[in-house]
């Protein structure tokens, strides 16, 4: 059994002509196609769904002639099939499933003279292909190599580490604001009103790594109920950031300060304007989250915003807290990905199944940054047409890069914990990809940056003499 991605590509008879690639799998055992369409060979599509090809009478003699027919699946096998195909004359065999694409699995040491190309496409494609090309169809196979390396993986990084260390700086800059506050008692009342920061403990750490653990298990078995759940939340929440970031942005513009005044609050005009803009937003990814051309940009926009604000609002009290926060996350996100394919029926991990959708489910969860991806292959129109990368690989480090800020801002330190964790941070990116290229299947990102960045603190606290006092926080947090 050998089953491999490849492109039917189809041509129609309109001027000009208009082209559409469809995904097939194969048995590479039986089938060798070309690498590239140059070398590729064109065949007239023969359109037999309404059989399954068991019996060479269910064809018109010489309709098959040097074509390329699509038969359905039926009771008798792929290769019983190919020889009646190829004894009718048949260049090409494609067998057509509703279930979806299944392996071929089949013994060709009995059937040594079958030479026609074998492929299996969904059912569905083939109906696109009639209402996007019309009944005179040209098609042939071929199968590109899978890049080595895609670019879209540097728009990855440049999102992540860009995120990363804004929001990083921007923990900062609001605890530089709470240290001035605390110096002026005018002023403490008033930060303390405006600040909606929320401290983690070691226990509300431990508390939070069982909830996530929790909501990963109940997504695998009951996703096609919970995902509208998540999207949902996804849809306020940033929305919510979005305006949070926006917002200050905005008020460092001394510009458009007019006020209205209802139910004894006064409120500035541009910021209701900035929140339905958010809100709209919002609602906008949420109607057409599924269109891929340009849904992406959208929902990238708010992840970024959705990590911006959840780095900043979050602090860390400690790098104790980080330690453990960081060390559980890459347990979980190990134990998810590499031990659960030995408990589960089917043999995947559940982290995977529930990033792309368990059991064939539509719907997709909004928790990743995604970006088309620039190489084509087979391999990017049958399975992952997108480079992903989970909110959790930006906001985890992100929770400590931004309280090696906030310790640089306490202790006067010229930001040599910031700017250090932040490069161990893309450091850790790029090893993420580098193994992502050599082993070709998705990694657990965090099993890369949490000992770069957690390492590279800890050493940067050691040379400064610093790390009694780094890993208990300082006297102004407690």
């Amino acid at each position: 059994v050998r089953t491999e991605e490849g492109i039917l590509h189809a041509t129609g008879n309109g001027v000009p002509p208009k082209t559409k690639d469809y995904c097939v799998i194969y048995n590479s055992n039986w089938t060798a196609l070309p690498g590239s369409l140059n070398n590729a060979t064109f065949r007239i599509l023969e359109n037999l769904t309404s059989t399954v090809l068991c019996n060479s009478s269910e064809v018109a003699p010489g309709l098959l002639k040097d074509k390329a027919v699509v038969v359905m699946r039926g009771n008798c096998t792929f290769l019983e099939k190919a020889i009646i195909a190829e004894s009718l004359g048949a260049k090409m065999l494609l067998i057509a499933s509703k279930p979806g694409l299944s392996p071929l699995t089949d013994n060709k040491t009995e059937l040594k003279d079958v030479t026609l190309p074998i492929a299996l496409i969904r059912y569905s494609d083939i109906m696109d292909m009639q209402l996007t090309l019309g009944n005179e169809v040209n098609v042939t196979l071929y199968s590109p190599p899978l890049p080595e390396f895609d670019c879209s993986m540097v728009v990855i990084f440049v999102i992540a580490v860009f995120t990363v260390a804004l929001g990083g700086y921007w923990s900062g800059v609001s605890e530089l604001e709470n240290l001035k506050a605390m110096a002026n008692p005018g002023e403490r009342e008033t930060r303390r009103k405006k600040e909606e920061n929320v401290t983690f403990t070691p226990l509300t750490v431990i508390l939070f790594v069982v909830i996530c653990c929790v909501m990963l298990v109940l997504l695998y078995f009951f996703y096609k109920w919970l995902v509208y759940v998540i999207i949902s939340v996804f849809c306020l929440a940033s929305a919510m950031s979005l305006y949070n970031c926006l917002a200050a942005l905005i008020g460092e513009v001394p510009f458009g300060l007019c006020r209205v005044t209802c139910c004894n609050k006064t409120i500035e005009v541009r910021l209701i304007f900035l929140a339905g803009f958010c809100i709209a937003a919002s609602v906008v990814w949420a109607v057409f989250r599924n269109e891929d051309r340009w849904a992406w940009i959208l929902q990238d926009i708010l992840g970024v915003a959705f990590c911006l604000n959840f780095i900043k609002t979050l602090k860390m009290p400690n790098f104790k807290s980080c330690v453990i926060l960081l060390g559980l996350l890459l347990l979980y996100d190990v134990f998810f990905v590499f031990i659960t394919p030995f408990i589960t029926k089917n043999g995947a991990s559940i982290m995977v199944e529930v990033a792309a959708g368990p059991f064939g489910n539509s719907e997709k969860l909004p928790v990743v940054i995604r970006v088309p991806r620039l190489e084509y292959s087979a391999s990017t129109l049958c399975d992952m047409p997108f480079s992903l990368l989970g909110f959790g690989d930006i906001i985890v480090p992100g929770l400590l890069v931004a309280y090696c800020r906030r310790f640089d801002v306490q202790t006067g330190s010229s930001s040599v914990y910031y700017i250090s964790c932040t490069i161990a941070y893309a450091v850790g990116m790029v090893l993420t990809f580098v193994v992502l290229a050599l082993m070709k299947m998705g990694q657990p990102a965090l099993l890369y940056l949490v000992p770069c960045t957690l390492l590279t603190s800890s050493l940067v606290a050691w040379r400064r003499k610093e790390m009694k006092k780094f890993w208990k926080g300082s006297n102004y947090q407690v």
